[in-house]
């Protein structure tokens, strides 16, 4: 066995279900976020202003991979640039919490004509694609990761949620238009990632939860439209990951028919369970995110092994990170994966 990987080349290896040496150490970026204050401190780059500055975002993003955190590279840090672009009100946070949603857009399905695509050339938008240009300048032997908000969330970020699952239900026909509109327009920023130099695309879609859904219209909402988008990018890309919140058990079958590389699950899903029902497929996750910011070094060591052991190819925290975590409990994934590995 070639021991001597790149962390690129060892991620799209896993991604295509190759033998490797052991299994890669991830976070995406986006929902699954990377950056904790500890990270801002150390590379001098802070939020908000890195979620506005292409180059603070290149930088932070980088430093996590210079620091020893993950094997790779990833922006933007939050779900809502794309919301934003479409119209949304969206307030920038701080240096501890992620920008989120202050105002929707739109109050009803119906009233998605209202909207606009995003402007890939302004905004953050503009600013997330160049960053992932600043990124490949920079050579990484890490893959870079643009992260995409999923069709489901998007549009859950628009108009009030509750309102929104009731209508998916009770205005089918309006619903499906509205997310057709979202998943397009995703689909068009996603390209605009992958030509500035992305090598993965990483998909999160947590209110498009079978909890919520449940499985007739997860299949339905989430599984056609996150497959459109896959589509349309895993020919010109390393590959593309879905991350999925919430229990599995009611959805595996449907979870089966998603056309990603790898399937992602927050660690309320046993990666053993996951890895019964779903055999063939590469599993990524899912090392706690209380336990990272809350634990220590060896538990979070502990929990990456067993994720490895479980049937996980690809380590990493279940949902992010709390901006809180130590870094030496970031480290802490690798270093047990590693230790591992030379057992």
């Amino acid at each position: 066995m070639n021991r001597n990987l790149s962390d690129k080349e060892r991620l799209n290896a896993i991604m295509h279900n190759q033998e490797v040496d052991r299994p890669a150490c991830i976070c995406p970026g986006g929902m699954m976020n990377m950056i904790t204050t500890e990270l801002m401190d150390a590379c001098n780059v802070s939020w908000p202003e890195a979620h506005l500055d292409a180059q603070m975002m290149a930088d932070l993003a980088a430093a996590n991979y210079d620091q020893g955190c993950f094997e790779n590279v990833g922006v933007p840090f939050c779900m809502t640039v794309e919301a934003e672009g479409m119209g949304a009100t969206v307030t920038m946070g701080t240096k501890v919490y992620e920008p989120h949603v202050t105002e929707y857009p739109i109050d009803t399905v119906a009233d998605w004509k209202k909207l606009h695509p995003m402007d890939l050339n302004s905004g953050r938008a503009k600013v997330t694609i160049d960053a992932i240009r600043l990124l490949k300048e920079k050579n990484l032997d890490a893959p870079i990761i643009g992260n995409l908000t999923g069709p489901v969330s998007t549009a859950s970020s628009l108009m009030e949620p509750t309102i929104f699952y009731k209508e998916l239900r009770k205005n089918r026909e309006d619903a499906h238009a509205f997310m057709q509109f979202v998943t397009d327009d995703l689909i068009r920023f996603a390209l605009a990632m992958v030509e500035a130099g992305a090598d993965v695309i990483a998909i999160s879609d947590p209110s498009g939860t079978g909890e919520i859904l449940g499985p007739k219209y997860f299949e339905e909402y989430a599984v056609k439209y996150l497959n459109q988008v896959i589509d349309e990018v895993s020919d010109k890309t390393m590959g593309t990951i879905i991350h999925i919140c919430g229990q599995m058990k009611n959805v595996y079958k449907q979870a089966d028919m998603l056309h990603s590389n790898v399937l992602s699950f927050d660690s309320c899903v046993a990666m053993s369970d996951a890895k019964e029902n779903l055999k063939d497929r590469v599993l990524m996750g899912n090392v706690s995110t209380w336990t990272l910011e809350f634990g220590t070094p060896d538990k979070v060591a502990s929990l990456a092994q067993n994720c490895w052991e479980n049937g996980s190819s690809i380590i990493s925290p279940a949902c992010g990170l709390g901006t809180k975590s130590p870094l030496e409990n970031i480290r802490a994934i690798k270093k047990g994966i590693v230790e591992k590995t030379n057992a």
